[in-house]
């Protein structure tokens, strides 16, 4: 039994753990790797000879790295909380209530998600220059809801319908009305698909690039995802650092 633990379960769990960090720790060890070092054919790569910090000097005295994280933060924590609001009142709006259409609705909000955003950014580029917003982080902030609200909403008409409605039902018994249920009896018990779809917005917000590409050219502005390929490649240059 232990040398069956040991050969079917702990040596391929480690293995796939090695794999899985390997990359992690080869950025890792190549930060602190001083340039001649890192290029050179005869040096150790899995070691670092003479530790330096050169390249963390150079990344934040000479490129805008502090504007970059600042404006992916703030784009993304914007965008999923424009997107979180608006998911959870469609959400719950298509969970719960009976209105004619809702069946349509619901399938049209899940048909919108499904569209590439690489086939509507040039539409979503007329709509951006029309409000003033080019090269401007508040084109991100107007853009990227056109993807995440539909994500969130069919994400939490999914978790609203599994919650037994009996629960508000018995709230608005006591006197509370329909807003006050939701609040107060149905998000508590949503709380984990509400975290889960904010938490998903975020990082989609966070990792695109075609609208971030688009719609922004001004180095100040850009986020990471757009910075770190057009700000620390120059031409042939590769600051692998």
């Amino acid at each position: 039994r232990p040398l069956t633990r040991l050969f079917g379960v702990y040596l391929p769990l480690a293995a796939f753990v090695v794999f899985a960090l390997f990359p992690f720790y080869w950025m890792l060890i190549s930060s602190f790797k001083a340039n001649p070092e890192l290029y050179s054919l005869k040096a150790n790569r899995l070691w670092i000879a003479n530790p330096t910090l050169d390249q963390f000097r150079d990344l934040f005295a000479k490129t805008a790295i502090i504007q970059w994280l600042w404006n992916s933060f703030f784009v993304s924590f914007l965008t999923a909380f424009i997107s979180m609001t608006f998911g959870i009142m469609a959400g719950y709006a298509l969970a719960r209530l009976k209105f004619p259409g809702a069946q349509a609705f619901g399938l049209a909000t899940f048909i919108t998600y499904l569209v590439p955003t690489t086939l509507i950014f040039i539409p979503l580029a007329r709509v951006v220059q029309s409000l003033g917003l080019s090269d401007s982080i508040w084109a991100l902030v107007v853009t990227y809801p056109t993807f995440l609200i539909p994500f969130c909403t069919w994400m939490l008409i999914a978790y609203f319908k599994s919650i037994p409605k009996d629960m508000e039902e018995c709230a608005m018994i006591d006197g509370c009305s329909r807003i006050g249920a939701m609040i107060r009896i149905v998000l508590p018990m949503a709380i984990p698909g509400v975290i889960f779809s904010a938490m998903f917005s975020f990082t989609l917000s966070w990792n695109e690039f075609v609208y971030a590409l688009t719609f922004i050219s001004n180095t100040t502005h850009k986020t990471m995802s757009v910075a770190v390929p057009t700000e620390l490649i120059r031409g042939d240059a590769y600051f692998w650092g």
